[in-house]
């Protein structure tokens, strides 16, 4: 069913200058639902920087394209697949996987690496008869889902992020990011000429995901099953192959993966994008059941399907690879020298618009205002007694199944297969993938709901922030910026600001940084019975890291002289310390003050450019304890901070330890001399040595007082919690 406004309605009708029929309007309906024409955030986030030296596609494509050098270059994109995952974790998740492969493939690039952030509600939240966990259920299908389709098709999973909040009860969010690899004269630029054949490949069309497009684009109340797409990864394996080698070959002029409104989309953005008009005969497509109508046809979201332009000369050497692969293929229709998508069904047409009103929505005008409840969090608000037991309280937030190990959701994704990861997922704050030319990339995601709800602009500026740091923390320079922006229902004002808000933040930090934006994705209607889920922005950061000898680990050694870098503020809103342990919302959450952040990364660039580091790591959810905890478990080594040599401008101790101020790293060198001679000639810089890494010990002091005493087995033990609750 057409799910237009009635100012929609009426201005489609203006536009065609008469009535559309059934077809058309349900097909201009998908089209111009927020998942796809992205009406309500198009003109904010249009404001964002996109341009940089490394730049050759940036946003508004399939991927973008990324040069990396010596006639290489590298694709990114990312998506989500919420609705669906919350109705079916593992086919939703799956999906997501194989639709961000083929935007990935869509450029001509070949996929070589997956990265996931995921959102779901406590573990212990036990919401069902039997006492078990929704949560657990959906964490456990939807890891099973991304690693199946990645395991299948050989692409490695080889980074990604994960956190637990109440806003997502019943609910969850999946994004899914690729990366893609190849060479600078294969990128395919979409053109098209009078005549070329229009060729539909892949899986056949089916009545599954009908309206997919408009249930992620209405607020989730219900199991709508029958819009969720059903995944084929070992088709998808095999369209990853025929696409790759008909580039090769110089075989297609254009191409397009059938993602979100199925034909309808695919179709008319294809069409307007090139300018050209298509003719389209909906009797070729291939399909799983009879009887199919015109309509089910145009929007299904049935998987595994992609849209190819090639000419009368070239079209043998289509038909010769795609037999070899055995794939399904069909001459769909024809470019023409008019500008309208014409689809006919048994020679009779039944929808005829120009493309360009079809692929353009109307821009909604959405209002916002400041949310209430920012108030009432602020007045309501009572910091907490600092505990006695500080021990315990690391502990517990090494437990923390938002802070925990997450080894047992990597040993689920094969993150070696392809041969180019170096830095696996958990050695590092970024995983690092080899590329041909002798260079590598750093990528990782980041984001942050619980400081994004408390103030989504410094929030959001956080989440950035900590991107940047943790590929820097391997050795790379950022070269791109990702987002994907989850919000609740735009139609409401209080929504809508934070949406705003965020979008500043990555306006103001990427220009600043110089960091181009050069992809992303608004998701709205993140909603449950409960109401809108917390404002949440993630980051992807991409780096360039130009020699082997500057890829660094997080892992302590035993002997390493720890520094720490940046200052250390009251700053505990929305912590993992306050959520966690104290169940208090609420706080001054952490602002990045953009100038420091930009001089302390750099600062970390240029020690390890020295190669006087043997680890680094950011410092950032858990505060400073976590962050020194979490080297010394992957290096197997204790330590003994001296937290009164920490610069900080706490006022307890509680701050001092946990707080999660950002532009904040962790050092562990053989050089401490060096060092420390490095940093003192870099004007502005903060800095200072806390402490040796040494034996099984783990304690802070304050001068001579032990506030923290425990022992490496102790904080590896619960480190591993997640492991131990999902293997219960």
């Amino acid at each position: 069913m057409a799910d237009l406004t009635k100012d929609e309605s009426r201005y489609l009708a203006y536009k065609l200058n008469r009535e559309p029929n059934k077809i058309e309007k349900e097909i201009v309906a998908a089209e111009w639902s927020e998942h796809c024409s992205y009406k309500s955030s198009k003109r904010f986030i249009k404001m964002l920087p996109s341009k940089g030296k490394h730049v050759i596609v940036g946003p508004g494509y399939d991927a973008a394209v990324l040069d990396v050098g010596d006639g290489y270059v590298i694709t990114v994109h990312i998506q989500s697949h919420n609705h669906p995952s919350a109705v079916d974790p593992y086919g939703g998740a799956a999906t997501g996987v194989g639709g961000v492969i083929r935007d990935i493939i869509s450029t001509g690039t070949r996929p070589i690496a997956l990265l996931d952030a995921l959102r779901f509600a406590p573990l212990h939240e036990e919401n069902n008869e039997d006492g078990s966990s929704t949560s657990e259920w959906l964490l456990r299908h939807v890891v099973r889902g991304i690693g199946d389709y990645g395991n299948c098709i050989g692409v490695p999973t080889v980074a990604g992020e994960i956190e637990f909040d109440p806003s997502f009860i019943n609910y969850c969010l999946v994004d899914v990011a690729s990366i893609g690899f190849g060479r600078r004269d294969s990128i395919v630029r979409n053109r098209a000429n009078y005549d070329d054949l229009i060729i539909l490949v892949g899986g056949p069309t089916g009545r599954d995901g009908i309206h997919g497009a408009a249930f992620a684009s209405k607020t989730y109340l219900h199991h709508n099953r029958s819009a969720v797409q059903i995944p084929d990864p070992f088709l998808e394996k095999l369209l990853i192959e025929a696409i790759t080698e008909a580039v090769e070959e110089g075989a297609i002029k254009a191409l397009k993966d059938l993602g979100g409104g199925g034909l309808s989309c695919c179709l008319s953005e294809m069409s307007d994008s090139l300018g050209k008009g298509f003719d389209i005969e909906l009797r070729e497509v291939h399909v799983k059941e009879k009887g199919m109508s015109p309509l089910e046809l145009m929007l299904s979201e049935s998987q595994e399907r992609m849209l190819i332009i090639t000419d009368h000369l070239k079209i043998d050497n289509i038909r010769r690879i795609f037999d070899k692969y055995e794939l399904k293929y069909v001459i769909l229709g024809k470019i023409k020298d008019h500008h309208n998508l014409v689809i006919r069904c048994n020679e009779k047409i039944v929808a005829n618009m120009p493309s360009t009103i079809v692929a353009n929505a109307p821009l909604a005008r959405r209002y916002s205002k400041r949310p209430a409840y920012l108030t009432t969090l602020r007045l309501d608000f009572t910091p907490p007694v600092t505990p006695s037991n500080l021990t315990g309280v690391l502990l517990s937030m090494l437990s923390n199944p938002t802070i925990a190990s997450k080894d047992w959701i990597y040993r689920q994704y094969d993150h070696e297969v392809g041969l180019r990861t170096m830095l696996k997922p958990g050695e590092a704050d970024a995983s690092v993938l080899r590329l041909n030319n002798g260079k590598f990339i750093s990528v990782k995601l980041d984001g942050n709901s619980k400081q994004c709800y408390i103030d989504p602009y410094h929030g959001t500026l956080g989440c950035l922030s900590e991107a940047c740091r943790n590929v820097a923390c391997t050795g790379a320079f950022p070269i791109g910026i990702i987002d994907h922006l989850q919000f609740g229902s735009p139609e409401n004002p209080e929504v809508f600001w934070s949406f705003r808000k965020a979008v500043n933040a990555i306006n103001n930090y990427c220009k600043f940084m110089k960091i181009p934006v050069v992809g992303g994705k608004v998701s709205f209607y993140n909603e449950t019975s409960k109401g809108p889920i917390k404002p949440t922005p993630v980051i992807g950061a991409i780096g360039l890291i130009e020699e082997k000898r500057l890829i660094t680990q997080s892992s302590l050694k035993d002997g390493n002289a720890i520094f720490i870098v940046g200052t250390t503020a009251n700053e505990i809103g929305g912590s993992e310390y306050y959520e966690y342990v104290h169940h208090i919302t609420g706080g001054n959450v952490a602002k990045v003050d953009m100038n420091i952040d930009r001089l302390n990364l750099r600062s970390i660039l240029q020690l390890i450019d020295k190669n006087v580091v043997s680890c680094v790591h950011d410092c950032s959810k858990g505060g400073v304890a976590v962050a020194i905890s979490e080297m010394a478990i992957l290096g197997g080594v204790g330590f003994n901070v001296f937290i009164d040599k920490i610069p900080n401008s706490c006022s307890n101790i509680d701050s001092l330890l946990f707080s999660e101020s950002h532009s904040r790293y962790v050092i562990g060198t053989k050089e401490p001399k060096t060092v420390e001679k490095i940093l003192s000639g870099i004007e502005g810089l903060v800095f200072s040595r806390i402490c040796d890494a040494y034996k099984e010990k783990v304690t802070f002091k304050m001068k001579s007082k032990i506030l923290i005493d425990t022992d490496l087995p102790a904080i590896t033990t619960n480190f591993k919690r997640l492991e131990q609750i999902m293997t219960r």
